[in-house]
């Protein structure tokens, strides 16, 4: 098996995501609720990236959802791809994470 998909077959990969989906639905709701009840915000630019044939193209404004949360810049694009971004679209992550960072 190629491609990323290889990586869950392995049961500690396939327990490392459901507990990442876990907190998302859980701890880190609370912890973002308690993070803007408090009026924090995050001080730094960000980088925001998604897949334009993904859930996120279809139902959000990620750019505008980030700046909500965010003090600095906040920039970013669909790529072509889904959900597994830098598995389905290496290059372009990667092009656009060195762009960002400069």
């Amino acid at each position: 098996m190629d491609g990323p998909e290889r990586c869950f077959c392995r049961p500690e990969s396939i327990h490392a995501a459901c507990e990442d989906y876990r907190a998302a639905a859980g701890i880190d709701l609370a912890h973002d609720r308690a993070s803007r009840e408090a009026g924090q915000r995050i001080a730094c630019d960000l980088l925001v990236l998604w897949g334009e044939r993904g859930v996120v193209q279809r139902q959000f404004d990620p750019l505008a959802l980030w700046q909500a949360q965010c003090s600095a810049t906040v920039q970013g694009r669909a790529l072509a791809c889904g959900h597994f971004i830098p598995e389905e679209q290496p290059e372009a992550t990667a092009e656009a994470l060195v762009h960002f960072l400069r």
